[in-house]
């Protein structure tokens, strides 16, 4: 099984835990106004890989990755679902720690693709959902798509009980609402699998690179989140998990 990638990071510290092989898939049909690698958008460009010669390249660096593991990232990787299930069927075999880093935009109550999916998460230690936006009116304005199918994959992972972090980007003017942050919270707080909350500032730099592909990029003249705000927005997030937990 191949699957077009974009690129590959051999020591990544940002995408779960420990120091991480973490390999970018080709392709997404989200369209995020602060997507930093829209050289990621579209599928079939760049190189083919099979899910063998990614495990063989991983175990170049297995000496320092053994406290870590491998992360599959976008792009959207879900996909490529197929290359997926066999890369991690893989990793398993090998004691590989693997994560799956998904906004979950591909979810569909499809009995083909559920038990795909299942079969995939069975070999997946921990998913990075990307929550974008609570408000799925506000989610297509920032994407491009509403948050129905994204929703509905928490709530999957959840009643399937996997290990997932939750990771949410906060942009001044637009995620960064106090009614929204709680809304998120008391959504979160319903969920009975999630280990974690990362809280991601938002920056613009990659601006360059829509420079480069001549594309527009509409949020130039937005600032970069402080850390004192990325606190106070983690600490809003928190006290609508709270309000939620204790209505239980």
């Amino acid at each position: 099984m191949k699957g077009f990638i974009h690129s590959i990071e051999t020591f990544g510290t940002l995408d779960g835990p420990g120091i991480r092989y973490v390999l970018f898939m080709q392709g997404c049909p989200l369209r995020c106004l602060y997507c930093h690698n829209p050289d990621t958008w579209f599928l079939n460009k760049d190189k083919e890989v099979s899910a063998k010669e990614i495990i063989e390249d991983y175990k170049n660096y297995k000496s320092f990755l053994k406290n870590g593991g491998l992360t599959v990232s976008g792009g959207e990787p879900l996909l490529q679902l197929d290359f997926l299930l066999d890369l991690f069927q893989r990793a398993k075999g090998e004691n590989i720690h693997t994560a799956l880093d998904t906004s979950g935009i591909t979810f569909k109550e499809e009995e083909k693709y559920i038990f795909k999916l299942r079969s995939l998460l069975q070999n997946a230690d921990l998913v990075l959902l990307d929550l974008k936006h609570i408000d799925s009116i506000e989610h297509k304005k920032l994407t491009g798509k509403g948050n129905e199918e994204i929703l509905n994959f928490a709530k999957f992972l959840s009643k399937e009980n996997i290990p997932t972090w939750i990771r949410h980007v906060i942009v001044p003017g637009i995620t960064y609402k106090e009614e929204y942050l709680l809304k998120l919270g008391n959504f979160i707080g319903t969920l009975k699998n999630v280990k974690a909350v990362e809280v991601l500032p938002y920056h613009n730099l990659g601006i360059n690179k829509y420079r480069e592909l001549q594309l527009p990029y509409t949020l130039e003249n937005v600032k970069s989140l402080s850390a004192k705000e990325a606190e106070a927005a983690y600490n809003i997030i928190l006290y609508g998990m709270r309000e939620t937990l204790n209505k239980r």
